[in-house]
């Protein structure tokens, strides 16, 4: 039997705090932002009051490191679950203030009530979230925190809170208090894996024991164990990931930045943030996640993210020692991986790749794990200047069109990540890209697997919104109308069908019929209300109509027939539909599904 590789052990709540105090077990301020409700810091506090269990902390020893002068060193323990409970204690208990989810600072302050406590009864409001009323009432304790400092003194408090309330007796508060103060004297279950434990499986025990609280991910670790690492500038590290982060959300946030955080602002990193404050890109908002591995991929030429943890940790993977160099050697890498995901010039000539190949909102971008292979291709390109900067934006678009067609990065994408970015080093991104092009787009691709691709119902199947891209990158129109469909995108216009849904559920279509994609295209609604329910064999004749006499106001945009059949085929609608009803609809849709993937192709081979 293989020797246990974790301890079982108590520490009270007073030991726990003094450990974190000491910084034996890291748990920085901005590690996680505080994401429990002030009414679970009561309850937690009302739990360990009435005595009811309050579940197990878990944390991880850091492998022993060899240092330059061959000696052994051992890291802090790093916090991998229970962190919402400790930080609810600090700031409960401790009076420490706390980051909040907003990135505000200040404290959750719990109030105490002795008379509650004293009736005994199951049901008594013992504890509560401090309000103003609570800090006028005589009767109510306002901050649980004053009792617990070491300068609380029983002999002066106990005596004005009976003044204040004659009908507490003294003997009885004193006990009260006494029980309130043996809440730090709780033991809190600490399971201690052990520093011998393969990497891997620490990544997937934070994972699988995280996953019944608030997810996290395999990033989420990652940032917990660079937060950690104060002597190779983690901490500095991660506020910068999770900054960026925020910041691409929202703006407004740098401000509060140098408010809330006076001694990140004095870091290099606050002005390469700066043009974050006018940034208007709503396509791709990376998450911690994404700046982690974007950084890791086209810096240390590896995709996964318990390797990172395994390289930040000193790891040799050829002798499975730990040594300080790789440590230096991976903060060096990695720093300035993210100074590079983080870097304007970076990120918006990538985003001008993604947005001239059609894709100009969110709603088109299904697959972030694709976007953020190709943001590593744009950096890897940058870097290793293998083409011209003018092919850089070409070989960007098409990786990331192939990526999200395919499927490449869909099933375990970060398998997908290592075995791309190993080719990518052996022989470069173009020759790459051209050997996975020809194993996956053949003809029975083109011809046969995008167009069952098209039978699918969701308007966020990803050959669709390729196909969407694609009329976008070739400046098409909405149907009947000279609005492009851009702007239809943009503005948040309505795509609806070409067969109307209720003149198709009226002749007997069922929902997985009529809502397939190859039956859908932007309309203006003005004109789909105009449409209503009628066959296209009637509505697109009395249109057709309209535009030859430009009588009506609703098709003045299209000035000849020949406007009208360019429009049609803008949509990839064959003209044949003019004469066709629901009798064949099924032929309508085999021929439209072909016209779409025929326009994704040329699309393709034109980026």
């Amino acid at each position: 039997m293989d020797k246990q590789k974790y301890n079982n052990y108590p520490l009270t709540i007073s030991q726990i705090l003094g450990l974190i105090e000491a910084n034996d077990i890291a748990i920085p301020e901005i590690q996680r932002p505080f994401v429990w409700r002030k009414a679970q810091v009561r309850d937690l506090m009302d739990s360990l009051y009435k005595g009811y269990p309050t579940g197990y902390i878990i944390i991880w020893k850091n492998p022993a490191v060899k240092l330059k002068n061959g000696q052994m060193s051992e890291g802090k323990k790093v916090l991998i679950d229970g962190q919402q409970r400790i930080t609810a204690l600090m700031t409960a208990i401790a009076g420490k203030s706390i980051v909040f989810s907003d990135y505000s600072e200040g404290r959750v302050k719990i109030a105490f009530d002795p008379f509650a406590a004293l009736s005994g009864s199951p049901d008594a409001e013992i504890f509560a979230v401090q309000t103003p009323a609570h800090i006028k009432s005589k009767r109510w304790i306002p901050d649980i925190a004053e009792i617990f400092n070491d300068k609380f003194n029983a002999f002066s408090f106990i005596p004005k809170y009976v003044a204040d309330n004659p009908d507490m007796n003294q003997y009885e508060l004193n006990k009260i208090i006494e029980g309130l103060r043996n809440l730090q004297h709780c033991n809190i279950g600490v399971i201690e894996l052990d520093a011998s434990l393969d990497i891997d499986i620490v990544t997937d025990i934070f994972i699988r024991i995280n996953s019944k609280g608030t997810a996290l991910s395999q990033g989420d670790f990652v940032m917990s164990k660079i937060a950690a690492d104060e002597i190779h500038g983690g901490n500095a590290l991660r506020k910068v990931i999770d900054y960026f982060s925020h910041l691409c959300k929202d703006g407004t946030f740098f401000n509060k930045i140098h408010e809330k955080d006076a001694a990140f602002a004095t870091t290099e990193y606050i002005n390469m943030l700066r043009w974050l404050k006018d940034d208007k890109e709503t396509v791709y908002d990376p998450e911690c996640d994404d700046v982690l591995r974007v950084a890791f991929m086209h810096k240390c030429k590896r995709a996964k993210l318990s390797d990172l943890v395994a390289l930040l940790s000193g790891r040799d993977f050829e002798t499975k020692e730990y040594k300080e160099e790789i440590v230096e050697q991976t903060y060096e890498e990695i720093k300035s991986g993210v100074k590079n995901v983080i870097s304007e010039y970076n990120f918006t000539q990538f985003m001008l790749a993604i947005r001239s190949a059609g894709f100009i909102s969110k709603k088109l971008v299904n697959s972030v794990m694709a976007i953020d292979f190709a943001y590593a291709v744009y950096l890897i390109l940058q870097e290793t200047k293998e083409v011209s900067v003018d092919e850089i934006k070409s070989l960007v678009q098409r990786w990331y069109v192939l990526s999200v067609l395919t499927g490449r990065y869909s099933s375990s994408p970060e398998s997908a990540f290592a075995k791309d970015i190993r080719q990518i080093g052996e022989n470069g991104v173009k020759t790459t890209l051209k050997s996975i092009e020809d194993a996956s787009l053949s003809d029975n691709f083109w011809n046969i697997q995008l167009n069952q691709n098209l039978t699918f119902v969701s308007t966020i199947n990803p050959t669709y919104q390729v196909f969407l891209a694609a009329q976008i990158f070739f400046k098409k129109h909405s149907l009947l109308s000279h609005i492009p469909i851009s702007e239809m995108v943009n503005l948040g216009g309505d795509i609806h069908h070409i067969f109307p849904k209720k003149y198709l559920v009226d002749n007997g279509y069922e929902k997985n019929q009529y809502n397939q994609v190859a039956n859908y295209a932007y309309l203006d609604t003005p004109i789909n209300i105009k449409i209503g329910k009628k066959a296209p064999n009637e509505y697109l004749p009395e249109a057709l109509a309209e535009v030859m006499k430009q009588s009506e106001v609703s098709f003045k945009s299209i000035k000849s027939e020949e406007e009208f059949k360019k429009n049609l085929n803008d949509n990839c609608i064959p003209i044949e539909i003019l004469q066709m009803d629901y009798k064949r609809y099924e032929e309508f849709l085999d021929m439209r599904r072909q016209r779409m993937t025929s326009l994704i192709r040329e699309y393709y081979y034109s980026l």
